[in-house]
């Protein structure tokens, strides 16, 4: 198991609130500035799809990938971030 990122550690160590997409671990401004132009601006709007995609490893991903390009070391970690969070908070 790969160590998380600070941004990782950071994202999951306290509520959403309103963080911007970017602040999610494995998104950056290319992918965030993506992700905003097809609506998903703030990280809160991506933990919705996460959900409605049931927190499906696969669907996520694929998700990702096919909605800003992310490759697989960012899916990875944008998941595993996500997942984290939902752990501790939901």
């Amino acid at each position: 198991m790969s160590s998380t990122s600070q941004k990782h550690k950071d994202f999951v160590a306290e509520p959403m609130g309103e963080k911007e997409v970017q602040c999610l671990a494995g998104i950056g401004d290319v992918l965030g500035g993506k992700l905003v132009n097809k609506g998903f601006d703030k990280a809160y709007v991506v933990l919705g799809q996460f959900l409605v995609l049931r927190k499906d490893e696969e669907l996520f991903k694929d998700w990702l990938r096919d909605t800003c390009g992310a490759n697989s070391k960012q899916t990875r970690d944008c998941y595993t971030c996500l997942k984290e969070w939902c752990d501790a908070f939901l």
